[in-house]
């Protein structure tokens, strides 16, 4: 199996991005986490994203705040599919790194979720992987399944308190 690369322009992104290594490990999908900077390390982040094919990943998970150009930076250094995060920063809520992280030149597409999206990030990724791996595919419809489930059993309970008023 591929592996995803979870990387974040600061340790203060942790509290986020952590969501996204949580929910890829549950899959059992293999990750690396690593604290690169588009703008402090450029050079480290451009060689990590030229090599990551060939070490083994198959999707990288950028998370950054602010300015937000880690996601680009790395996109432009690979053919991989690229998933940004958002990170909500005080100033403007998050704002400046949705639009930072979304807004891309075409031939440099970044995958966005929501700000603070990390869980989604990594069913993203894993939906990407689940393309060529049959057990993710079944994982990812088994919990598809579990959610419909826990949807209809809350209609149900809605549907028993509304009809005792």
């Amino acid at each position: 199996m591929k592996k995803v690369a979870v990387i974040m322009g600061s340790d203060s992104d942790w509290g986020v991005v952590k969501n996204a290594v949580a929910t890829l490990k549950q899959y059992d999908v293999p990750c690396e986490v690593h604290v690169m900077s588009a703008h402090r390390t450029p050079e480290a982040a451009h060689a990590f994203a030229a090599s990551a094919r060939e070490n083994g990943f198959g999707v990288i998970i950028a998370a950054a705040g602010m300015a937000a150009h880690l996601a680009g930076v790395l996109a432009a250094a690979t053919t991989l599919p690229v998933i940004g995060i958002p990170i909500r920063s005080a100033g403007l809520g998050g704002l400046d790194a949705l639009l930072a992280t979304v807004q891309m030149p075409s031939g440099i597409p970044v995958a966005t979720v929501a700000v603070d999206g990390a869980a989604n990030a990594a069913f993203l990724a894993i939906q990407m992987l689940a393309l060529s791996d049959d057990t993710l595919a079944e994982k990812l419809a088994a919990k598809k399944k579990e959610m419909a489930e826990g949807v209809a059993k809350k209609d149900q309970k809605i549907q028993e308190e509304a009809a005792a008023l």
